[in-house]
């Protein structure tokens, strides 16, 4: 049976119409008034609302083994939230241990994917290096359908990405066609400031925004956009938190790299005066990496977005409770870096960014989905709302509102770093492959229907980009 969604204002990343949306078989079959569909087709009434495209969360990390402990949401739980929040599909990290090989890591994220309630693709990490991880690389993006590798500046002694990994690592996506996404912090000042600030005696989550200082940040930023520029890869940097990244990216695109940015909702909205609070919990539960910043970066971040400077939004989903965070209390070091929030980042992004004025609808639909699925050349299947994409939807009633609470969120974690922020404008339906998951406050989320979303090699993503990015196809990454 079919779903008409009926009566709403359909929101593209360039343009609205008033239409309605016919889906059958899972995909969009079609857009516009007066649509001739069969008499058995389910109604969905949109009066009063937007249709947009489900979100995609381009950065989570589910079940992840992390500082000596595992996250608290795992693939079922942590998707099924994520869908409450309008977000239809994650793209979610396969990190081997080093030494480890990639193909082994790979079989082990896909068999703990194998529960999730919506769509998911993985980036894979590169921990370390050797003709082994050349190989493998290769295996996965020319049969598995992955075409992006994450690099860790940070994490000394652990899975930190030093200069000559990222040179060979950087240089085989080049050869794949593939993208390196970059974790941009300098591992080495951060473990020197750690250690300064322990012999002092500063042991609490104050200091961990203080071991990790905004010029690490733009120092990793820029050695990592250098090093891509000397061997004619693109890049993308990820949860983009100081003006220095900001200010390395925006020079790097306004000379002609291909560098994209993306921003997570907790750095635009929550600042590092959370690491100060007299409560130690409190405190700790707020320690992520990068930290939270102090205030003036916020309004950097929102013009970056604003102006397509920074390309995408996401959480980094990386939760843990309270009691987990609770291993460093004798030592920062050892608070297991993350924070919750992929049930939260349209609602939030929607009533800073849209309600304010800093984004227009168009502006939203972009951020939250169609540039991460253009990026990752999985567009316009995802991201977008057109015949023959997936049908993946969320329904938004821009007047509906909420308090936002770890009393009420689905997320697997005691503890939200929105608590108590209320919000104007929610997904009141969300669809995926064509089904309601979420209607009204309803989940109908069965484990494992999710499915792996293949990504193919680049370049036809650098056809697509949006004007607004103004892109062209650099000579690099042509292909015949």
């Amino acid at each position: 049976m079919g779903l008409l969604i009926k009566g709403g204002k359909v929101v593209h990343h360039d343009r609205s119409e008033m239409a309605d949306v016919y889906c059958a078989n899972g995909t969009i079959q079609c857009i516009g008034l007066n649509l001739d569909v069969p008499a058995d087709t389910e109604m969905v009434d949109a009066h009063g609302c937007l249709v947009m495209p489900g979100g995609i969360d381009p950065h989570t990390h589910m079940q992840l083994p992390f500082m000596g402990t595992v996250v608290s949401d795992d693939f079922y739980t942590g998707t099924r939230a994520a869908l409450a929040g309008g977000t239809t599909m994650i793209i979610d990290f396969v990190i081997p241990a080093p030494q480890q090989r990639l193909m082994d890591a790979f079989s082990i994220w896909r068999e703990w994917a194998q529960k999730a309630a919506s769509d998911y693709a993985f980036h894979v990490a590169i921990t370390w290096w050797d003709k082994s991880v050349y190989d493998d690389m290769g295996t996965l993006v020319n049969d598995e359908g992955i075409n992006s590798f994450k690099h860790f500046m940070a994490y000394k002694n652990s899975i930190m990405a030093t200069d000559d990994i990222l040179v060979g690592s950087f240089n085989r996506c080049r050869e794949l066609g593939a993208i390196p996404t970059v974790h941009a912090e300098n591992g080495e000042l951060v473990f020197y400031l750690q250690q300064e600030l322990l012999a002092k005696g500063i042991t609490g989550p104050e200091a961990h925004p203080l071991s990790r200082p905004p010029l690490v940040e733009g120092e990793a930023a820029n050695r990592a956009i250098h090093i891509a520029g000397t061997l004619g890869s693109p890049i993308y940097i990820v949860h983009v938190s100081t003006q220095d990244a900001v200010d390395a990216i925006a020079y790097a695109r306004a000379h002609g790299q291909e560098v994209f940015g993306e921003v997570l909702a907790g750095h635009l909205l929550i600042d590092d005066s959370v690491n100060q609070h007299n409560d130690w919990s409190f405190a700790a539960a707020h320690v992520m990496s990068p930290p939270f910043r102090p205030k003036e970066h916020q309004k950097v971040l929102w013009d970056a977005l604003k102006s397509g400077t920074l390309q995408t939004t996401a959480t980094d989903h990386c939760s843990f409770c309270v009691e987990q965070k609770a291993m460093g209390r004798e030592d920062f070091t050892k608070i297991p870096n993350g924070t919750a929030g992929v049930e939260d980042r349209m609602a939030v992004i929607w009533d800073r960014g849209v309600n304010s004025g800093q984004l227009s609808v168009n502006d939203f639909v972009a951020v939250t989905s169609t540039h991460a699925a253009q990026i990752f050349n999985i567009y316009p299947r995802k991201g977008s709302i057109s015949k023959g994409a997936d049908a993946d939807i969320v329904i938004w009633d821009p007047e509906a509102t909420k308090t936002i609470s770890a009393s009420t969120h689905h997320q697997n974690v005691d503890f939200n770093i929105y608590e108590g922020m209320q919000v104007r404008g929610l997904p009141i339906k969300t669809i995926s492959q064509g089904e309601m998951v979420w209607n009204e406050g309803e989940l109908d989320t069965p484990r494992g229907r999710g499915r792996f979303i293949r990504r193919p090699p680049y370049p036809p993503v650098y056809e697509t980009l949006t004007k607004r990015n103004r892109l062209s196809k650099p000579e690099s990454i042509k292909r015949d």
